[in-house]
């Protein structure tokens, strides 16, 4: 690639037609927009349709670059935004959809220009209304004719946040799909009201948004400030399925304690729908008439009636795969639910559950939090490197990982996993783990959490005893992974196990977990890693709450010692007679 090339696509933030760099200055049509520029998860794709250049720019997109743990607006690239507008064709355009341009001006910042919007397979220039994000950060426009988009900059944050935070103490925050529906609440009542940057997600699968798209959330981190001090918000989204997805990721982040939802009437599928066909009174009642998400406790078929059709139209849906298909025939993973994880000490339950979430991550883009106590972050993000890379990250006995391998593979863990570690030496409770975990739901929209090893967290001075007060905590914790989302690993020791004349020691259950049989009792999922007498790996399943995600049976996995691999094992079976002797003579010998 040419560096003329790279220093304009570098510049490229959205997918559109551009000047080419490269022809058009050869050209007699100098500003002919011929060049495709695709903006996506592989990178920036680009194809001249005059001189033929093609090719990828292999870096992450602009919007993964804001994984970075801080706030959107320091990050933002300003654009060139109109000084002018013609307020009489933003009145014009607004009028015709039901919106009162004079009670939303203050609100939002809206402006007009001639833009190159796509038509079909061309491109023409027409006057559109331009909806303004943040300080300059991006303008979303729709042509005044017809339903042409297009846009300048990359809007990553909430529409109309900026004013809301200007009114301060805000209870009651609404959330909209879009510009249209935020102008048309706004201009029908006196609400605080925003919209979502990028709409409803593209990618869904079951009812629920793809984990690829979950960069496109950072706007709810960025709100935190404004989303944390409601006391309740009303998410606005289309009644398709990708609006639902969407009020349901919403959710997620944000808490469905605090959420609520709407229910359009049959023939609308929008809040500007409803403005349009039935006027102001029932905008306003839609968003009074929101109810809980969900309601407390009590629930009728209509809350139902969604998941139920599903359930009829596609079955049961199993869960995802653990990566080791041996595995797989004893459980798959879903999300909502609470893993109970035992076995002895040194046993390998831990680097299990570091294989497992290796491979969701880089099967299914998962997010993970992890509250590790016996492994200090350090070490935990090097011995996630090493199964990441297949190589040591320190010398040894076999080649260790280069260090670009090495900063590739932080790299990935920064952008999978957040550690939840408790620096100012209190003790580590419940409540603060999962105070944590929700921050880093709403963060980096984590879709599982591991809590490693469970004696750890300092019991509630309340409870009279200790199976009273493991009780209550997986209880907290199962409510936590519903309502959240989440599939949540809980790591607990066994109690001392009895061995038998040959030494071997027996393999701990749900049952045998210190402390209390709730264990086993509200586990969704229960599993044990086990060190057998020949120094293999068995992964047993003890407990399978519902039968289309697994059995019990048990599995032998091969441990790889240099790398902390998990695989398959693999057994020769023409293993030589005089091998196998001295084996049975030697039960250690590997």
């Amino acid at each position: 690639m040419s560096t003329v090339l790279d220093e304009f696509l570098s510049t490229v933030n959205q997918s559109a037609r551009y000047v080419c760099p490269m022809c058009s200055k050869d050209r007699k049509k100098k500003t002919d927009r011929t060049l495709s520029v695709t903006v996506d998860f592989d990178g920036t794709k680009y194809f001249c349709h005059h001189c033929g250049i093609s090719g990828v720019k292999a870096e992450k997109p602009y919007y993964e670059k804001y994984l970075d743990h801080q706030d959107i607006s320091s990050t933002v690239r300003a654009i060139s935004v109109p000084k002018t507008s013609d307020d009489a064709q933003i009145e014009t355009s607004l009028s015709e959809r039901g919106i009162d341009y004079s009670r939303v001006k203050d609100k939002f910042h809206v402006v007009t220009g001639t833009k190159h919007f796509r038509n079909g397979g061309s491109f023409i220039d027409a006057t559109g209304i331009g909806f303004v994000y943040g300080n300059s950060e991006a303008v979303k426009w729709r042509s005044c004719e017809g339903k042409m988009f297009t846009q300048d900059g990359a809007a990553r944050t909430l529409w109309g946040i900026d004013a809301v935070r200007k009114q301060g103490g805000v209870e009651l925050l609404v959330i909209t799909e879009g510009e249209y529906d935020a102008l048309s609440i706004a201009s029908s009542m006196d609400v605080a009201v925003v919209s979502v940057p990028n709409g409803a997600p593209q990618k869904i699968s079951n009812r629920e948004i793809d984990p690829n798209e979950d960069t496109k959330f950072a706007y709810v981190w960025d709100a935190k400030d404004v989303i944390n001090d409601c006391r309740k918000v009303i998410l606005v989204t289309d009644s398709d399925e990708a609006g639902e997805a969407l009020r349901e990721e919403l959710a997620r982040r944000i808490g469905r304690a605090k959420c609520y939802s709407v229910t359009y009437p049959d023939d609308c599928k929008d809040a500007n729908d409803v403005l349009k066909k039935y006027g102001e009174d029932a905008v306003k009642a839609l968003v009074q008439g929101a109810e809980p998400m969900p309601l407390e406790g009590v629930y009728t078929v209509d809350d139902y009636k969604v998941d139920v059709k599903h359930l009829y139209s596609n079955g049961m849906m199993g869960g995802l795969s653990t990566g080791m298909p041996s595995v797989d025939e004893l459980f798959t993973i879903k999300q909502g639910q609470l893993s109970v994880v035992t076995g002895v000490p040194g046993s390998g339950k831990s680097e299990f559950i570091d294989q497992l979430m290796v491979n969701l991550a880089q099967k299914y883009d998962w997010k993970f939090a992890v509250a590790s106590f016996e492994n200090p972050p350090p070490l935990h993000i090097a011995k996630l490197a090493e199964k990441i890379v297949g190589k040591p990250f320190f010398d040894g006995l076999t080649p260790r990982m280069s260090q670009q391998e090495a900063d590739d593979a932080l790299d990935y863990i920064h952008d999978h996993w957040m550690f939840l570690e408790q620096r100012g030496g209190e003790a580590t409770t419940l409540d603060s783990i999962l105070d944590r975990a929700q921050q880093s739901v709403m963060r980096m929209g984590v879709r599982g959490l591991v809590i490693d090893p469970y004696n750890y967290i300092a019991q509630s001075q309340k409870v009279d005893n200790e199976h009273q007060g493991i009780n209550e905590m997986l209880t907290r914790l199962v409510s936590f992974a519903r309502s959240n989302g989440i599939h949540i690993w809980f790591i607990a020791h066994p109690a001392k196990m009895p061995t038998d004349q040959d030494g071997k020691t027996a393999v701990p259950k749900g049952m045998n977990i210190s402390g209390s049989a709730a264990f086993f009792a509200k586990a969704d999922l229960g599993v044990t890693v086990h060190q057998n007498k020949n120094k293999e790996v068995e992964v047993h399943c003890w407990k399978v709450r519902f039968k289309w995600l697994g059995s019990v049976g048990k599995t032998t996995l091969h441990y790889d010692i240099p790398t902390g691999r998990y695989s398959e094992a693999k057994y020769d079976i023409r293993m030589p007679e005089s091998i196998k002797s001295y084996q049975e003579k030697d039960e250690d010998w590997f």
